[in-house]
């Protein structure tokens, strides 16, 4: 039987959808037929599946797991947990393809699936592709089965092997009520030190706050904790747990690009000369600072399935984004793990005579903006970055300065340096700014402007 996706769920890294809109059970279903028959021509016959603690989960993963079987996998469920245990079980089980039925930060009402085929991330044109084997119904067919394969257990013990930390520390936690909430607990459970946790107990509806930790206000409850209760740190995860967002003892967020200098200096200890990769949202501090460690910097793409890839092709140790997806090579599987992410940065702290606020203060403090998203149809938003580019190319530019174009134009000066980027994910442009003080951001900001209003983009009201 024929079916065709709603081509907005398709996306670059994922699928996703508003459930019952764009999203249903039947593309669940037509997902398992069309993923599974490419594992089957692959030469792969077993897949890893869980899921989210969304509402619409439970019904998702029965409609993309009878899809699977009909194409002669071999399925293993996995069951209620976060999107880096599918990928632990996928990676430590030498599965063939997994899938993991999340909507990730979004809406409690919307819903999608992550998906790795052959231990690699599943994205780009191969998601794009699975219309195609729909619209055909160029299925393979077979006769598989499904079983009940929890990693709970293991995967949590994983999580601990690499906590060496010789100081107890007081730290909060808030899991958002998203699905890494049960292996915080368990987690946490097992650690040394005081461990306060917040909104552990998973709820789809959400009820404390949105389960995105790289928005401040979603981080409130966890400052007054941190604050109130005399903590080291404190943590925070997305709605799937594959993402971070951390606070000092000050009650002050780390962000991706601040956390991934001090994880890069622990890791180059052990990997001098390593590559480190970072997106081109991260601030220039971050490169500087991997340089200064002796580390080989290297700005490549936003998105976590382009750093996964470019990890496994430059053999890096740890990369990260500034939306607090950091990837450990480095003694790990090279995937997006926030549980992971956050016993790292215990034991770093444990292991340290400084606080993570003095860690924090000893990096140089540039002056930036936060990620700023400006509406722009989707049509429109490329072409607004040829036109930049364009106009700077004939412009030429100076010998102290260089443009980077691997993922927009990102414009960088002795003063500071301007980004702005198409998002893959939504109908915008993304744009960020960064100088070593005042008087130089508002040069920076004003040079972005004019850029801006020649294409006919309003720009932000920095």
């Amino acid at each position: 039987m024929t079916h065709r996706f709603n081509p907005t769920i398709l996306r670059e890294y994922d699928i996703r959808g508003v459930v019952g809109e764009t999203l249903t059970e039947a593309d669940a279903n037509a997902l398992g037929l069309a993923f599974g028959s490419l594992v089957a021509r692959s030469g792969g016959a077993k897949v890893m599946v869980g899921y989210d603690g969304r509402l619409s989960s439970p019904a998702l993963e029965a409609a993309l797991v009878e899809g699977l079987v009909a194409t002669g996998m071999t399925v293993h469920r996995v069951g209620l947990g976060p999107t880096p245990m599918l990928y632990f079980a996928a990676m430590t089980q030498a599965a063939d393809g997994g899938v993991m039925v999340t909507g990730s930060h979004n809406p409690p009402d919307q819903n999608g699936f992550k998906m790795m085929l052959h231990g690699a991330a599943f994205h780009g044109e191969a998601i794009q592709g699975l219309q195609g084997l729909a619209e055909k119904d160029d299925f393979v067919e077979g006769t598989g089965s499904a079983v009940v394969d929890s990693v709970f257990d293991a995967y949590v013990a994983r999580l601990l092997e690499d906590y060496h930390g010789t100081r107890p520390l007081k730290v909060a936690w808030d899991a958002g009520n998203g699905s890494g909430g049960e292996a915080m607990a368990a987690l946490t459970a097992k650690l040394p030190g005081t461990h306060l946790l917040l909104n552990e107990k998973i709820d789809g509806t959400f009820p404390a706050h949105h389960p995105d930790p790289t928005v401040e206000e979603n981080l409130e409850q966890l400052r007054q904790t941190v604050l109130e209760q005399g903590c080291d740190l404190g943590i925070g995860l997305d709605g799937d747990a594959d993402r971070i967002g951390v606070l000092d003892g000050k009650g002050r967020v780390l962000w991706g690009d601040q956390l991934m200098a001090i994880y890069a200096k622990d890791v180059l200890r052990t990997h001098p000369g390593a590559p480190i990769i970072a997106d081109v949202k991260a601030s220039r501090t971050l490169f500087d600072e991997i340089a200064r460690h002796g580390g080989e910097p290297l700005m490549w793409r936003t998105g976590h399935s382009l750093i996964k890839a470019k990890m496994v092709e430059m053999q890096a140790p740890l990369a990260g984004e500034m939306s607090g997806h950091i990837f450990f090579a480095d003694r790990y599987f090279g995937f997006d793990d926030a549980l992971y992410a956050a016993v790292r940065i215990l034991d770093i702290v444990g292991r340290s005579g400084e606080s993570l606020a003095d860690m924090r203060d000893a990096l140089p403090q540039p002056v930036n903006t936060p990620e700023i998203r400006l509406p722009c149809p989707e049509a429109r938003k490329f072409k607004v970055l040829e036109e930049v580019k364009a106009r700077l190319r004939e412009r030429g530019t100076k010998a102290d300065v260089t443009i980077h174009d691997i993922d927009g134009v990102r414009v960088e000066t002795p003063e500071g340096w301007w980004l702005l980027r198409a998002s893959n994910t939504q109908a915008v442009l993304v744009v960020r700014v960064e100088a070593g003080d005042a008087k130089k951001l508002a040069q920076l900001k004003a040079e972005l402007t004019a850029e801006l209003q020649a294409s006919g983009v309003e720009p932000p009201d920095f």
